[in-house]
């Protein structure tokens, strides 16, 4: 009841930037053997990036990083246990200033 006419121009109300519309939140299929096998992943630009990233760094094929994510992905699909995999990687990699990342282990 009072809740008034809508907004017409709802930008106005939200300045941020679209995320559906850059580049790095782009879903995207990409293809891969694993194990014999064909299969599709849908991951956004910006872990696909970090993912060849890692596999580069780790001197690796990209079909033989995923495949060990995969034997280890449990319950996970696939595109979530990537997402999952690149994050902690990074974050590994690149901890908050101040707070120990949970993948970096003990020393």
């Amino acid at each position: 009841m009072g809740e008034g006419p809508p907004n017409k121009n709802p930008q106005k109300m939200n300045d941020a930037p679209d995320l559906a519309r850059t580049p790095a939140t782009r879903l995207a299929k990409h293809s891969l053997v694993i194990a014999g096998h064909r299969t599709s992943i849908s991951l956004e630009d910006a872990f696909w990036t970090g993912l060849k990233t890692i596999a580069a760094a780790d001197r690796r094929s990209l079909a033989s990083l995923v495949a060990d994510i995969d034997a280890t992905r449990g319950a996970a699909n696939l595109s979530s246990a990537i997402r999952v995999f690149v994050l902690e990687r990074l974050c590994s990699k690149n901890p908050i200033a101040g707070e120990r990342s949970p993948a970096a282990g003990s020393e």
